[in-house]
């Protein structure tokens, strides 16, 4: 059953919560808005235009992470599909809490949205946007969770001109966030994930970032690793913020 709407949560150990929900807020320059639920564990990034797409959680354990919330008409209907297809129920609270084969955690909720984010643009004049979740996959299970996303979206799976460790999952128009499959080692494990930018100016958005306390990692002829405050991980690409794509 295709999402009409994808939401990235950054979920943030107990310790983390406040500075780094602070932190997300700074670097996309989008509001917070009030915390809810009973513990006030929940809030959203509320950008300047269109629908919301990044949340913030806070965990009751465990270290920082990402989860995806797939919009649909019919959680329950879709859970099933996707249990079908390999998925492992952890929940039904009128949302479904599933994992993939590969161990990433990800949700089916009914919420609707439709109006993808403008970029934001930044005083030194160019613009940038979280656009692109990047599911971080042991080699063991690279394939098999490939063919699940795929299936699970029936969003167009398409080979990157970057690396062969790279595939994608063409976004239909509107959508707010690009899916990108990334083969690590050949070690096992649970898959992971991390937030990609597209930018019109990287070393700009680099420098942004920098002074908001983000420590530079590595840097690559198309993009660059940063980490937060916090140490969470994530890249600045030379992706269009408009098209998601290479120039």
């Amino acid at each position: 059953m295709t999402p009409d709407w994808v939401t990235a949560f950054l979920d943030f150990a107990p310790e983390h919560y406040g500075e780094g929900m602070r932190i997300w807020s700074s670097a996309t320059g989008y509001g917070i808005s009030p915390r809810r639920c009973d513990n006030g564990e929940f809030a959203t990034l509320v950008p300047a235009d269109g629908d919301a797409f990044l949340k913030v959680q806070r965990l009751d354990e465990g270290a920082d992470r990402i989860h995806l919330d797939l919009h649909v008409a019919h959680p329950r209907t879709a859970a099933d599909r996707a249990i079908e297809l390999g998925a492992t129920e952890l929940a039904d609270r009128g949302y479904v809490v599933l994992r993939s084969p590969g161990g990433f955690t990800f949700c089916f909720v009914a919420h609707p949205a439709a109006t993808r984010p403008r970029p934001s643009t930044w005083p030194s004049g160019h613009s940038s946007l979280v656009d692109q979740v990047c599911l971080d996959i042991p080699g063991p299970s690279y394939d098999a969770e490939c063919t699940f996303w795929a299936a699970l979206t029936e969003w167009e799976t398409r080979a990157s001109a970057v690396s062969t460790d790279f595939r994608s999952l063409a976004r239909p128009e509107g959508h707010p966030l690009r899916l990108l499959l990334q083969r690590l080692g050949d070690s096992a494990g649970d898959v992971g994930a991390h937030f990609d930018w597209a930018t019109t100016d990287r070393a700009a958005e680099t420098q942004r970032h920098v002074a908001l306390g983000a420590r530079v990692l590595d840097v690559q002829p198309v993009w660059t690793v940063l980490a937060d405050p916090c140490g969470r991980r994530y890249c600045l690409t030379d992706r269009d913020p408009e098209t998601g794509m290479l120039g």
